[in-house]
């Protein structure tokens, strides 16, 4: 037969801690709850002030320990050491989108200026649809393609998904019409 406190002591889990190792090239800083992680491709801050997680960082290692030992603790700790990893990424080797430009009769032309893609012309529209850049990416516009690169995975996708959106084609059928730019690369490497 089992007792109460054998039964408490089933119950009670290990600590949940995750370590994920610093490359050389690196330098990483935690500073009031804000890390800042800086490479040969770029510098990316992120604020962790709302995470439930406790990090700190050795010489070569970066821990994450949350304050709970539920599922849902382990949820949020394997999810803050996946962003952890794409901004280590990030600054390692960069990202790159590829969105492409599809028309079929009234020719689309793309425009970057300060922070803003201008996509004119979209369906014979006469006013231009614009989409924000979002931190520091660098688009450019290389025959039928957009190109959107940067350090940072969050950026780069945002404003990827900035342009997709700002070109969504309303009260038309979208099997006829098909005009737009789409995301059709999504690499590693600037």
């Amino acid at each position: 037969m089992v007792t109460s406190t054998e039964k408490r002591k089933i119950k009670v889990k290990e600590d949940i801690v995750a370590e994920i190792e610093i490359p050389e090239k690196i330098t990483i800083k935690f500073e009031n709850n804000i890390l800042a992680i800086s490479g040969p491709k770029g510098n990316i801050k992120k604020n962790f002030e709302k995470m439930p997680v406790t990090l700190t960082i050795d010489s070569n290692k970066t821990i994450i320990k949350p304050f709970g030992k539920r599922k849902k603790d382990l949820a949020i700790t394997n999810t803050i050491k996946s962003v952890i990893r794409n901004m280590i990424t990030g600054v390692l080797n960069g990202y790159t989108y590829k969105l492409h430009i599809v028309f079929s009769h009234f020719p689309i032309s793309v425009k970057i200026s300060d922070k803003q893609i201008s996509i004119e012309n979209f369906i014979g529209e006469r006013a231009p649809r614009v989409a924000n850049i979002v931190g520091d990416c660098k688009v450019s516009v290389e025959g039928e393609d957009l190109i959107i690169k940067g350090p940072s995975l969050e950026d780069v996708s945002q404003t990827a998904a900035n342009v997709e959106i700002g070109t969504k084609i309303r009260d038309k059928d979208a099997r006829v019409f098909l005009d737009g730019l789409y995301v059709y690369s999504k690499e590693k490497g600037i």
